[in-house]
C-alpha cells in the first residue's frame, strides 16, 4: 500500500505543473490611489502620508524630500538598512530619480489603516528560480506606524540581502 501511494505521488509530481503556474497570479486594483483615502480624518491623513512614500520616494526615488513623511529616528524594521532617515536617504537614494511623480503605478492589492498603522499589500513579479526566461507573481507588504502625519517605523518582508561571490582569481 504505501508503495501504491509513493508511485501515485512520484506521478503526481512528475506530472504537475511547475509550481510557478499553480497558483493565481497578484495582481493590483486599476486605481491604487483611491485606496489611500477613509473617512476617519486621522486614518485618512495616515493613508495619504503611505501613498506620498510609496509613490515620491519608493517609486520615483525623490529622497531628498523624505523628511517631509519620515521622522527622524524612523525606525526601520528591514534588515538591510539602518534606522534614522538619514541612512533610510543613503540606502535607497543612489536610485535614478523620476522627474515627474504624479501617478502611482506599483501594483497595489490593498491597503489597511488601523490605529497608527497603515499597510499596503502589493503584487510582485519574481524571476522564477529554476526557469529564468519565467517569472511569477507573490506577494509584498509594507507597513509603517505615523506620529503626527509622519512615519516612524517601518515593517516588510525583505530578507538579508546575498552578497555576490567574490570574483575568481
Amino acid at each position: 500500500m504505501l508503495r501504491r501511494s509513493l508511485a501515485a505521488l512520484a506521478l503526481c509530481c512528475i506530472s504537475a505543473p511547475s509550481l510557478a503556474q499553480l497558483h493565481e497570479p497578484v495582481v493590483g486594483v486599476a486605481d491604487p490611489e483611491a485606496l489611500f483615502t477613509d473617512k476617519d480624518p486621522v486614518l485618512h491623513k495616515n493613508k495619504q502620508a503611505a501613498l506620498r512614500i510609496m509613490r515620491e520616494l519608493l517609486q520615483c526615488n525623490h529622497w531628498d524630500d523624505a523628511g517631509n513623511w519620515l521622522t527622524e529616528r524612523y525606525i526601520q524594521h528591514n534588515p538591510n538598512a539602518a534606522s534614522g532617515i538619514k541612512p533610510v536617504q543613503q540606502f535607497f537614494g543612489s536610485r535614478p530619480r523620476t522627474a515627474t511623480c504624479d501617478k502611482l503605478t506599483t501594483p497595489v492589492v490593498a491597503v489597511f489603516a488601523q490605529g497608527d498603522l497603515v499597510a499596503v499589500v502589493m503584487g510582485r513579479t519574481l524571476p522564477h528560480p529554476t526557469d529564468p526566461s519565467k517569472t511569477y507573481t507573490t506577494s509584498w507588504f509594507d507597513m509603517w506606524r505615523f506620529v503626527d502625519g509622519k512615519a516612524d517605523e517601518h515593517w516588510d518582508a525583505a530578507e538579508l540581502f546575498v552578497p555576490p561571490p567574490a570574483p575568481k582569481k
